[in-house]
Protein backbone atom coordinates (compact mmCIF):
# COMPACT_ATOMS: atom_id res chain seq x y z
CA UNK A 1 0.00 0.00 0.00
CA UNK A 2 1.30 3.28 -1.17
CA UNK A 3 1.86 5.71 2.08
CA UNK A 4 0.14 9.13 1.25
CA UNK A 5 2.17 12.43 0.40
CA UNK A 6 1.69 14.71 2.99
CA UNK A 7 2.57 18.44 3.13
CA UNK A 8 5.35 17.56 5.04
CA UNK A 9 6.98 15.34 2.54
CA UNK A 10 6.87 18.12 -0.12
CA UNK A 11 8.47 20.54 2.57
CA UNK A 12 11.44 17.43 3.00
CA UNK A 13 12.05 17.35 -0.55
CA UNK A 14 12.15 21.10 -0.86
CA UNK A 15 14.13 21.55 2.31
CA UNK A 16 11.18 24.69 3.19
CA UNK A 17 8.95 24.75 6.17
CA UNK A 18 5.52 22.98 5.93
CA UNK A 19 3.36 26.17 6.57
CA UNK A 20 4.63 27.61 3.31
CA UNK A 21 4.25 24.63 1.48
CA UNK A 22 0.48 25.17 2.69
CA UNK A 23 0.09 28.23 2.18
CA UNK A 24 1.27 28.02 -1.44
CA UNK A 25 -1.23 24.68 -2.16
CA UNK A 26 -3.84 27.12 -0.78
CA UNK A 27 -2.80 29.95 -3.57
CA UNK A 28 -1.52 32.77 0.21
CA UNK A 29 -0.55 36.02 -1.43
CA UNK A 30 2.14 35.53 1.11
CA UNK A 31 3.89 33.11 -0.70
CA UNK A 32 5.50 34.75 -4.31
CA UNK A 33 4.46 33.19 -7.69
CA UNK A 34 7.85 31.52 -8.65
CA UNK A 35 7.89 30.02 -5.05
CA UNK A 36 4.01 28.53 -5.82
CA UNK A 37 4.63 27.45 -9.05
CA UNK A 38 8.07 25.21 -7.85
CA UNK A 39 5.81 23.75 -4.56
CA UNK A 40 2.99 22.92 -7.09
CA UNK A 41 5.30 21.12 -9.77
CA UNK A 42 6.78 19.12 -6.79
CA UNK A 43 3.03 18.11 -5.34
CA UNK A 44 1.95 17.10 -8.36
CA UNK A 45 5.22 14.94 -9.16
CA UNK A 46 5.19 13.11 -5.75
CA UNK A 47 1.19 12.39 -6.69
CA UNK A 48 -0.32 14.80 -3.70
CA UNK A 49 -4.54 14.98 -3.09
CA UNK A 50 -5.27 17.73 -1.29
CA UNK A 51 -7.48 16.89 1.75
CA UNK A 52 -10.72 18.78 0.99
CA UNK A 53 -12.59 17.01 3.71
CA UNK A 54 -10.61 17.90 6.53
CA UNK A 55 -10.48 21.15 4.84
CA UNK A 56 -14.15 21.46 4.94
CA UNK A 57 -14.00 20.40 8.43
CA UNK A 58 -12.48 22.72 10.36
CA UNK A 59 -14.63 25.16 8.05
CA UNK A 60 -17.44 23.59 9.42
CA UNK A 61 -19.06 22.70 5.54
CA UNK A 62 -18.55 19.81 3.12
CA UNK A 63 -19.54 21.48 -0.19
CA UNK A 64 -21.32 19.05 -0.83
CA UNK A 65 -25.35 18.45 -1.46
CA UNK A 66 -27.37 15.53 -0.76
CA UNK A 67 -30.63 14.26 -3.00
CA UNK A 68 -33.10 11.67 -2.52
CA UNK A 69 -35.77 10.64 -5.59
CA UNK A 70 -38.16 7.16 -5.37
CA UNK A 71 -36.06 6.00 -8.55
CA UNK A 72 -33.41 7.06 -10.43
CA UNK A 73 -34.93 5.33 -13.75
CA UNK A 74 -36.74 8.04 -15.23
CA UNK A 75 -36.79 10.15 -17.82
CA UNK A 76 -38.14 13.06 -15.64
CA UNK A 77 -35.98 12.49 -12.53
CA UNK A 78 -32.60 12.18 -14.73
CA UNK A 79 -33.60 15.98 -16.08
CA UNK A 80 -33.84 17.17 -12.89
CA UNK A 81 -30.41 15.63 -11.78
CA UNK A 82 -28.72 17.15 -14.82
CA UNK A 83 -30.60 20.82 -13.71
CA UNK A 84 -29.06 20.08 -10.16
CA UNK A 85 -25.47 19.61 -11.77
CA UNK A 86 -25.45 22.58 -13.86
CA UNK A 87 -25.83 24.63 -10.80
CA UNK A 88 -24.39 22.58 -8.08
CA UNK A 89 -20.89 22.20 -10.62
CA UNK A 90 -20.84 25.75 -11.24
CA UNK A 91 -20.89 26.52 -7.82
CA UNK A 92 -18.08 24.04 -6.65
CA UNK A 93 -20.61 21.45 -4.84
CA UNK A 94 -20.51 17.61 -4.77
CA UNK A 95 -23.47 16.29 -5.40
CA UNK A 96 -24.48 12.55 -3.52
CA UNK A 97 -27.75 10.87 -4.85
CA UNK A 98 -29.47 7.78 -3.78
CA UNK A 99 -32.81 6.31 -4.12
CA UNK A 100 -35.31 5.02 -1.64
CA UNK A 101 -36.97 2.22 -4.03
CA UNK A 102 -40.45 3.84 -2.74
CA UNK A 103 -39.98 2.09 0.72
CA UNK A 104 -40.12 4.68 3.95
CA UNK A 105 -37.74 2.34 6.07
CA UNK A 106 -34.73 2.80 2.94
CA UNK A 107 -35.29 6.71 2.87
CA UNK A 108 -34.97 6.80 6.57
CA UNK A 109 -31.72 4.99 6.13
CA UNK A 110 -30.73 7.13 3.33
CA UNK A 111 -31.07 10.32 5.70
CA UNK A 112 -28.67 8.74 7.86
CA UNK A 113 -25.84 8.26 5.39
CA UNK A 114 -26.43 12.20 4.15
CA UNK A 115 -26.13 13.12 7.75
CA UNK A 116 -23.39 10.90 8.05
CA UNK A 117 -21.86 12.30 5.11
CA UNK A 118 -21.95 16.11 6.56
CA UNK A 119 -23.89 16.91 3.67
CA UNK A 120 -24.50 21.06 3.31
CA UNK A 121 -28.21 21.13 2.45
CA UNK A 122 -30.76 18.69 1.23
CA UNK A 123 -33.28 18.06 -1.45
CA UNK A 124 -35.64 15.20 -1.32
CA UNK A 125 -38.50 13.30 -3.43
CA UNK A 126 -40.39 11.75 -0.87
CA UNK A 127 -41.08 8.03 -1.29
CA UNK A 128 -44.40 6.42 -1.06
CA UNK A 129 -45.97 6.26 2.59
CA UNK A 130 -43.64 9.19 3.53
CA UNK A 131 -44.93 11.59 5.95
CA UNK A 132 -42.10 14.03 5.65
CA UNK A 133 -40.95 13.99 9.36
CA UNK A 134 -39.47 10.50 10.06
CA UNK A 135 -35.85 10.88 9.56
CA UNK A 136 -35.77 14.52 8.96
CA UNK A 137 -36.04 15.66 12.79
CA UNK A 138 -32.18 15.83 12.85
CA UNK A 139 -31.93 18.04 10.05
CA UNK A 140 -33.90 20.39 11.65
CA UNK A 141 -32.22 20.12 14.74
CA UNK A 142 -28.99 21.29 13.70
CA UNK A 143 -30.52 23.29 10.88
CA UNK A 144 -29.15 21.66 7.85
CA UNK A 145 -31.94 22.97 5.22
CA UNK A 146 -34.02 20.67 3.43
CA UNK A 147 -36.60 21.50 0.30
CA UNK A 148 -38.63 19.32 -0.83
CA UNK A 149 -39.35 18.94 -4.47
CA UNK A 150 -42.01 17.06 -6.94
CA UNK A 151 -43.35 14.89 -4.54
CA UNK A 152 -43.55 17.00 -1.07
CA UNK A 153 -45.25 16.00 1.95
CA UNK A 154 -48.58 15.85 1.79
CA UNK A 155 -50.41 18.11 4.74
CA UNK A 156 -47.13 20.00 5.38
CA UNK A 157 -45.89 23.55 5.13
CA UNK A 158 -42.37 22.89 4.02
CA UNK A 159 -40.06 24.48 1.84
CA UNK A 160 -41.03 22.69 -1.76
CA UNK A 161 -41.04 23.09 -5.52
CA UNK A 162 -44.20 21.38 -7.15
CA UNK A 163 -46.52 22.32 -10.12
CA UNK A 164 -50.30 22.45 -9.73
CA UNK A 165 -50.66 18.79 -10.42
CA UNK A 166 -54.48 18.96 -9.94
CA UNK A 167 -54.81 21.47 -12.31
CA UNK A 168 -52.58 19.91 -14.78
CA UNK A 169 -54.46 16.69 -14.78
CA UNK A 170 -58.18 18.79 -15.17
CA UNK A 171 -57.20 20.75 -17.45
CA UNK A 172 -55.58 16.87 -19.95
CA UNK A 173 -59.26 15.09 -18.56
CA UNK A 174 -61.42 18.16 -19.90
CA UNK A 175 -59.19 18.25 -22.87
CA UNK A 176 -60.17 14.60 -23.53
CA UNK A 177 -63.61 14.97 -22.57
CA UNK A 178 -63.80 18.04 -25.32
CA UNK A 179 -62.40 15.47 -27.77
CA UNK A 180 -65.60 13.02 -27.20
CA UNK A 181 -64.69 11.23 -24.31
CA UNK A 182 -67.00 10.26 -22.09
CA UNK A 183 -66.12 6.76 -20.28
CA UNK A 184 -62.30 7.96 -19.14
CA UNK A 185 -60.00 5.57 -16.96
CA UNK A 186 -57.39 7.40 -14.74
CA UNK A 187 -54.29 4.62 -14.27
CA UNK A 188 -52.85 6.37 -11.33
CA UNK A 189 -50.14 5.28 -8.24
CA UNK A 190 -50.77 5.55 -4.76
CA UNK A 191 -52.71 7.34 -3.73
CA UNK A 192 -50.64 8.45 -0.56
CA UNK A 193 -47.96 10.07 -3.14
CA UNK A 194 -48.70 13.72 -2.84
CA UNK A 195 -48.71 13.86 -6.81
CA UNK A 196 -51.17 10.87 -7.42
CA UNK A 197 -53.36 12.28 -5.29
CA UNK A 198 -53.58 15.49 -6.89
CA UNK A 199 -54.05 13.98 -10.08
CA UNK A 200 -56.48 11.90 -8.98
CA UNK A 201 -58.28 15.24 -7.49
CA UNK A 202 -58.25 16.80 -10.75
CA UNK A 203 -59.04 14.11 -13.22
CA UNK A 204 -62.50 13.59 -11.08
CA UNK A 205 -63.13 17.55 -10.74
CA UNK A 206 -63.18 17.37 -14.65
CA UNK A 207 -65.82 14.48 -14.63
CA UNK A 208 -67.72 16.68 -12.26
CA UNK A 209 -67.63 20.37 -14.33
CA UNK A 210 -68.76 18.12 -17.71
CA UNK A 211 -71.54 16.60 -15.60
CA UNK A 212 -70.27 12.78 -15.95
CA UNK A 213 -70.33 10.56 -13.70
CA UNK A 214 -67.53 9.08 -11.76
CA UNK A 215 -66.91 5.34 -10.95
CA UNK A 216 -64.36 3.57 -8.57
CA UNK A 217 -63.74 1.31 -11.61
CA UNK A 218 -62.68 4.29 -13.61
CA UNK A 219 -59.71 4.44 -10.87
CA UNK A 220 -56.81 1.99 -11.95
CA UNK A 221 -54.76 2.24 -8.79
CA UNK A 222 -51.07 0.37 -10.06
CA UNK A 223 -47.08 0.86 -9.39
CA UNK A 224 -47.25 2.68 -12.89
CA UNK A 225 -45.28 -0.01 -14.39
CA UNK A 226 -45.11 -1.59 -18.19
CA UNK A 227 -46.99 -5.02 -16.27
CA UNK A 228 -49.53 -2.42 -15.30
CA UNK A 229 -50.38 -0.98 -18.28
CA UNK A 230 -51.04 -3.98 -20.19
CA UNK A 231 -53.41 -5.19 -17.50
CA UNK A 232 -54.89 -1.62 -17.43
CA UNK A 233 -55.95 -2.17 -21.53
CA UNK A 234 -57.37 -5.33 -20.78
CA UNK A 235 -59.50 -3.89 -18.22
CA UNK A 236 -60.42 -0.67 -20.32
CA UNK A 237 -61.22 -3.10 -23.53
CA UNK A 238 -63.46 -4.63 -20.78
CA UNK A 239 -65.50 -2.31 -19.65
CA UNK A 240 -65.81 -0.09 -22.91
CA UNK A 241 -63.26 2.72 -22.42
CA UNK A 242 -63.17 5.64 -24.52
CA UNK A 243 -60.49 7.63 -23.01
CA UNK A 244 -57.37 6.75 -20.35
CA UNK A 245 -55.30 9.59 -19.02
CA UNK A 246 -52.36 7.61 -17.36
CA UNK A 247 -50.14 9.52 -14.66
CA UNK A 248 -47.61 9.14 -16.68
CA UNK A 249 -46.20 8.57 -20.42
CA UNK A 250 -44.49 4.94 -20.09
CA UNK A 251 -47.57 3.50 -18.60
CA UNK A 252 -49.87 5.42 -21.36
CA UNK A 253 -47.85 4.32 -23.62
CA UNK A 254 -47.83 0.41 -22.85
CA UNK A 255 -51.64 0.77 -22.09
CA UNK A 256 -51.89 2.09 -25.53
CA UNK A 257 -49.92 -0.27 -27.60
CA UNK A 258 -51.68 -2.97 -25.58
CA UNK A 259 -54.97 -1.77 -26.88
CA UNK A 260 -53.70 -1.14 -30.76
CA UNK A 261 -52.86 -4.99 -30.66
CA UNK A 262 -56.30 -6.20 -29.72
CA UNK A 263 -57.94 -4.02 -32.60
CA UNK A 264 -58.94 -0.61 -31.08
CA UNK A 265 -58.03 2.76 -32.59
CA UNK A 266 -56.05 5.70 -31.25
CA UNK A 267 -57.73 7.84 -31.11
CA UNK A 268 -60.98 7.26 -32.87
CA UNK A 269 -61.60 4.42 -30.33
CA UNK A 270 -59.96 5.85 -27.03
CA UNK A 271 -58.04 8.58 -26.98
CA UNK A 272 -55.10 8.79 -24.73
CA UNK A 273 -53.16 10.87 -22.53
CA UNK A 274 -50.04 10.95 -20.28
CA UNK A 275 -47.56 12.75 -17.95
CA UNK A 276 -44.45 14.16 -17.80
CA UNK A 277 -43.58 14.23 -21.82
CA UNK A 278 -40.98 11.86 -21.40
CA UNK A 279 -38.95 11.00 -24.57
CA UNK A 280 -41.23 8.08 -25.52
CA UNK A 281 -44.53 10.67 -25.62
CA UNK A 282 -42.90 12.07 -28.66
CA UNK A 283 -41.46 8.64 -30.56
CA UNK A 284 -44.58 6.39 -30.26
CA UNK A 285 -47.12 6.49 -33.07
CA UNK A 286 -49.33 7.88 -32.80
CA UNK A 287 -47.53 10.99 -30.67
CA UNK A 288 -49.12 11.33 -27.17
CA UNK A 289 -50.91 13.72 -25.56
CA UNK A 290 -49.07 14.58 -22.31
CA UNK A 291 -48.55 17.40 -19.19
CA UNK A 292 -44.93 19.14 -20.06
CA UNK A 293 -43.44 18.60 -16.85
CA UNK A 294 -40.22 20.94 -16.69
CA UNK A 295 -37.89 18.75 -15.31
CA UNK A 296 -34.46 20.37 -16.21
CA UNK A 297 -35.61 23.60 -14.69
CA UNK A 298 -36.93 22.66 -11.38
CA UNK A 299 -33.56 20.92 -11.05
CA UNK A 300 -32.22 24.43 -11.97
CA UNK A 301 -34.73 26.02 -9.95
CA UNK A 302 -34.11 23.53 -6.55
CA UNK A 303 -30.60 23.55 -6.57
CA UNK A 304 -30.15 27.81 -7.47
CA UNK A 305 -32.93 27.99 -4.30
CA UNK A 306 -30.45 25.75 -1.86
CA UNK A 307 -27.84 27.31 -2.36
CA UNK A 308 -28.95 30.57 -2.20
CA UNK A 309 -30.15 29.58 1.06
CA UNK A 310 -26.83 28.21 2.37
CA UNK A 311 -24.96 31.50 0.62
CA UNK A 312 -27.29 33.38 2.95
CA UNK A 313 -28.53 35.41 -0.18
CA UNK A 314 -32.35 34.57 1.09
CA UNK A 315 -34.36 32.46 3.08
CA UNK A 316 -35.86 28.83 2.06
CA UNK A 317 -38.52 29.39 4.64
CA UNK A 318 -39.57 33.12 3.44
CA UNK A 319 -41.33 31.91 0.42
CA UNK A 320 -41.54 27.61 1.43
CA UNK A 321 -44.05 26.66 -1.42
CA UNK A 322 -43.02 27.59 -5.07
CA UNK A 323 -45.22 26.29 -7.94
CA UNK A 324 -43.36 25.81 -11.42
CA UNK A 325 -45.77 26.23 -14.60
CA UNK A 326 -46.60 22.82 -16.72
CA UNK A 327 -48.66 23.31 -20.55
CA UNK A 328 -50.93 20.57 -21.59
CA UNK A 329 -49.32 19.24 -24.97
CA UNK A 330 -51.89 18.14 -27.11
CA UNK A 331 -50.96 15.10 -29.61
CA UNK A 332 -52.61 12.74 -32.21
CA UNK A 333 -53.02 10.52 -29.16
CA UNK A 334 -56.47 12.62 -28.29
CA UNK A 335 -56.72 15.50 -30.88
CA UNK A 336 -59.66 13.33 -32.85
CA UNK A 337 -63.37 14.74 -32.71
CA UNK A 338 -66.07 12.55 -33.85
Amino acid sequence: MHKEVTIYDIAEKLSISASTVSRALNANSLVSKKTQQKIIAMATSMGYRSNTFAANLRMQRSNTIGLIVPRLNSYFMSEVISGIESVTNDAGYNLIISQSMENVDKEISNLKTMFNNRVDGLLVSVAAGSNGLTGFDIFRDRKIPVLFFDRAPHGLTVPSVTIDNENAAFLITQHLIEMGAKNIFHITGHQSVSVYKERTSGFKRALLAAGLPFNENQLIVTDLSEKAGIAAAKLIAELKGDGVFAANDSCAATCMNELKLQGFKIPQDVKFAGFNNDLISRNIDPALTTINYPGFEMGKVIAAKLLDHLSHKSDLHSSPLITMKSELVIRASSNYKP
